[in-house]
């Protein structure tokens, strides 16, 4: 019996990427995002069992709908990618909005990952890939203050949960995906553009399945940002948010 992968957020950017790469590996897939002609576009060019669920994941009852109606189709690796960013200063941005990041980026993946966490425990195998941003590993973020928050919680709960799975000789795997600038949808959606070089969207996720398989929890697809990660941890905080301060307002349009 082919195994199956769920990937929320997979309408476009990385989460199409990471589906495409699972089907590939022999994996059918459970794909979810709000954009259902997407999916269904998505869904023609992939081979084996496709089952298109459309949900908004900043909707909790969606999340454990979504659940359900993958209970019972063999899934062993979940993608948790759905998620969105935003730019500006703290006090002008839109309140409404942010309140669904937090939902999206951070209930959703507190959600999804728990319940499946159960089910993959009882199993002693699966696999669960948070994607959250090379800005999880940051101290802070300027001009993206909400945006780097629920980033830090996607990777401060993977970490935490890895460890417990560790500690218990698990077999279960929890890993954070946390790529720099990609070329995706995400600056459209965000309102900002890259002051550096972004990777392609299939380049994180060949890199974060390859990641993910290997059992590695952070897993940062590019060797410069992995370097740069590593450098912000000598740096002052306050030196280091000055930094990121500056290069945040290069990013807007």
């Amino acid at each position: 019996m082919r195994k199956t992968a769920l990937v929320t957020g997979a309408s476009s950017g990385i989460g199409r990427e990471i589906a495409i790469e699972l089907n590939r590996r022999g994996y059918n897939l459970i794909i979810t995002a709000r954009r259902e002609d997407r999916l269904f576009e998505l869904k023609e060019r992939l081979k084996g069992e496709v089952t298109v669920i459309p949900a908004d994941l900043s909707d909790a009852g969606q999340c454990y709908e979504l659940y359900q109606k993958a209970v019972g189709k063999n899934v062993s690796v979940v993608i948790n990618n759905a998620g969105f960013g935003g730019i500006g200063e703290f006090c002008d941005t839109n309140l409404e909005r942010e309140l669904k990041m937090i939902d999206v980026n951070c209930k959703a993946v507190h959600i999804l990952t728990k319940l499946f966490l159960r089910d993959f425990k009882k199993r002693n195998y699966g696999y669960i890939l948070n994607v959250a941003s090379s800005a999880g590993l940051m101290a802070g973020g300027p001009m993206m203050a909400t945006y780097y928050a629920t980033k830090a919680y996607v990777v401060n709960l993977t970490c935490g949960i890895n460890e417990e799975l560790r500690h218990r000789h698990s077999r279960v795997t929890v890993s954070a995906l946390c790529p720099g600038p990609v070329d995706t949808e995400f600056n459209d959606v965000a309102g900002c553009s890259f002051g550096v070089k972004s990777i392609s969207a299939r380049e994180c996720a060949v890199k974060g399945i390859e990641g993910l398989f290997s059992r590695k929890l952070i897993i940062v697809p590019e060797r410069g940002m992995a370097a740069a990660a590593c450098i912000a941890k000598l740096l002052p905080r306050r030196l280091l948010l000055f930094i990121t301060g500056n290069i945040q307002h290069k990013k807007l349009k």
